[in-house]
């Protein structure tokens, strides 16, 4: 297990590979950049962690994770997360605005007013995508060397926690909404840390919801898998609803056999509204390993 002595001792840091075609804007003499509108709380964090939020002009305060309230103060607020505030936003005139999926309904509407493009991260190697995205933000403002140098820290961060966790650590990952669970995929503890899932029972059959597939897991379906540890993303936390009962999981899991299981419930805004940031990923590495 690691300390928060480690984490608070490892550099922050933390993403899409074309080039950004905005106009530029001068804040107080320094470097020149596009005045930044961001939906993305990723791209948010990474701007600050590379010391170019002057540029950040609106974000959505709704909802918005703990660990970015210090960007919140003072800017102006652009809305919900899945509803803009096209009023707000023209009013800011910004250069350039930072959408993920989760604003698609408005993404014509938001072209209008200016640059509009989304950091979702591309599929595949999630640390090259990471990559990627950090150093086209990083661009705009010629903050290339600073985005490579930050770059560097994370992946020492990511080698030196992986050797210090075992090697045959198993674990689950899944979200839990309004008191039901089902598998999530999540590359900071797949990919970054290499730890490995154990194999869903034959019994469990996928569900699919429009274009989206979800893998549904019950207690009894997680004993069965046997992890070393569970996390839990509460999505329900996250948007305001009525959050997990750690008790009633621990005590399902026992009955089913799983009482060794450790379950550790992570930061639901941090996960579930947050991500694919040098400063979300940095904190989500040591949140998980401090739990192991």
């Amino acid at each position: 297990m690691m300390t928060n002595g480690w984490l608070r001792t490892a550099v922050m840091v933390g993403a899409c590979a074309a080039p950004m075609m905005v106009q530029a804007h001068d804040v107080e003499g320094e470097a020149h950049g596009p005045a930044v509108v961001s939906f993305d709380w990723g791209a948010a964090d990474t701007l600050a962690a590379l010391g170019l939020e002057e540029h950040l002009v609106g974000v959505p305060h709704q909802a918005a994770p703990a660990y970015v309230s210090a960007l919140v103060e003072g800017r102006a607020d652009v809305g919900g997360l899945k509803s803009p505030d096209l009023e707000a936003i023209a009013g800011l005139a910004p250069e350039l605005i930072l959408i993920t999926g989760r604003q698609s309904a408005s993404q014509e509407d938001l072209e209008a007013l200016a640059e509009t493009r989304d950091v979702t991260l591309a599929e595949g190697d999630y640390f090259a995508s990471l990559s990627d995205k950090v150093q086209a933000l990083a661009a705009p403002y010629g903050a290339e060397q600073q985005a490579s140098e930050r770059l560097a820290a994370l992946e020492a961060e990511i080698e030196a926690a992986r050797a210090a966790l075992a090697d045959d650590l198993e674990a689950v990952v899944v979200t839990h909404n309004d008191g039901g669970y089902s598998l999530r995929q999540e590359p900071v503890i797949g990919e970054l840390l290499g730890i490995d899932q154990p194999g869903v029972p034959a019994s469990v059959e996928p569900v699919s919801h429009g274009s989206r597939t979800f893998t549904p897991l019950a207690p009894a379906d997680i004993a069965a898998m046997a992890p070393d540890a569970l996390f839990v993303v509460d999505r329900s936390a996250a948007i305001g609803d009525t959050p997990l009962d750690l008790a009633d999981l621990q005590a399902a899991l026992a009955e089913a056999g799983g009482e060794t299981i450790g379950v550790t419930v992570l930061t639901p805004d941090l996960w579930y509204l947050s991500g694919d940031g040098l400063q979300s990923v940095h904190a989500q590495l040591g949140e998980v390993v401090d739990s192991l």
